[in-house]
C-alpha cells in the first residue's frame, strides 16, 4: 500500500494541517484505493501471527482492510480503526468490523488484543502516544507491529514521474525529487521514529525490523490505475490527474507497455513485556 514516495521524505515535514489534508483524503475513491493497493507478503502476515500470544487483531489505520483481510486469512478475528468513513464502509462492505476514529480518540470499551498493527498507516499517529495506546490494548507478550510497503520505480518511470509533478504541481509539499533516490533511504527516518516510540513507552521489548523483499509486475493501466491512490496526487482536480497519468504512461509505453517493480516491505515490531 505505498504512500511514499513522492511523499516517503517530507511525511514528518509537512505541517499539520497539511498532514491531516492528506491523511483524510484516501478515501475519495475507496473503490480504486482496495482494487489498486498491493497487498503484503505473507511471510510477514504469517510470522506476525506467529508471534502473538492469540487471534485478536487490532488493524490500526485499517483504510479498506486489505490488510485485515490477509489477517483474517491467515485464521485472525480483526477489528479495524479507520478514521475515514468512506474506507470504513467499504472495509464493512467487504466483510470487516470496523471502528470510526483516529486511533487517539478511539475507546477501546475494554477489549485486549494479541497484536496491534499497521499496514501504511502508523506515521499519520504520534510514535509515543500510538505506542502508549497500543500497550494499553495488548494482552501481556502481546505484538506491536507496524509495517510499510517500499517501492522502487524504475529509473524511466521514476525520472518521468518527477518531472510530471514538477510541471503540474510546482508548489507541492512533497519532496518529488525524491522519487528518483532510494526509497529506503527516505523511509528509513518512519521506521526509526516508530522504534523510538516504543523504546520510549517502555513498556516493550526491543524493537526490531523485520524486511522482506519481492517484485511486481505493472502492466501499464495497472500502475495508472494505483497512482491517484497516492497522497501527492488524491487532491489533484481531474485535469491536472490526467497531465500526470499522461506523462508517466508515454515514459512506460516507451519501456513497452509494462514494468517490473521491487518492492521491500519492513515491519518495525516489538512485544508487550509489562504484565500491568
Amino acid at each position: 500500500m505505498p504512500t511514499i514516495p513522492p511523499e516517503r521524505a517530507p511525511i514528518s515535514e509537512h505541517k499539520p494541517h497539511e498532514r491531516g489534508q492528506v491523511a483524510v483524503s484516501f478515501g475519495s475513491d475507496a473503490e480504486r484505493y482496495d482494487r489498486a493497493r498491493p497487498r503484503y507478503p505473507a511471510e510477514m502476515v504469517d510470522r506476525i501471527v506467529a508471534g502473538s500470544p492469540g487471534s485478536d487483531v487490532l488493524d490500526v489505520g485499517c483504510g479498506t482492510g486489505i490488510a485485515a483481510r490477509q489477517f483474517q486469512a491467515a485464521g485472525c478475528r480483526v477489528l479495524g480503526v479507520e478514521p475515514d468513513a468512506r474506507m470504513a464502509d467499504l472495509a464493512r462492505q467487504l466483510g470487516g468490523e470496523v471502528d470510526v476514529a483516529t486511533f487517539d480518540a478511539w475507546d477501546p470499551a475494554g477489549r485486549e488484543f494479541d497484536a496491534v498493527v499497521a499496514g501504511q498507516a502508523w506515521h499519520w499517529i504520534d510514535p509515543v502516544a500510538g505506542a502508549a495506546k497500543a500497550a494499553q490494548v495488548l494482552r501481556a507478550g502481546g505484538r506491536l507491529a507496524a509495517f510499510w510497503n517500499v517501492f522502487q520505480l524504475p529509473p524511466e518511470v521514476a525520472e518521468a514521474s518527477a518531472a510530471a509533478y514538477r510541471w503540474v504541481m510546482p508548489d507541492s509539499p512533497f519532496n518529488v525529487q525524491a522519487m528518483t533516490k532510494q526509497a529506503l533511504d527516505g523511509y528509513q527516518v518512519l521506521f526509526t521514529k516508530a522504534a523510538d516510540g516504543i523504546r520510549e513507552v517502555g513498556r516493550f521489548s526491543a524493537p526490531e525490523q523485520w524486511r522482506f523483499d519481492w517484485e511486481w509486475s505493472y502492466a501499464r493501466d495497472a500502475w495508472l490505475d494505483q497512482m491517484p491512490t497516492h497522497g501527492a496526487l488524491t487532491q489533484l482536480p481531474p485535469d491536472k490527474l490526467a497531465e500526470v497519468l499522461e506523462g508517466v504512461g508515454a515514459a512506460i509505453d516507451a519501456m513497452g507497455g509494462s514494468f517490473t517493480m521491487r518492492y521491500t516491505t519492513v515491519a518495525v515490531t516489538a512485544a508487550r513485556t509489562d504484565a500491568t
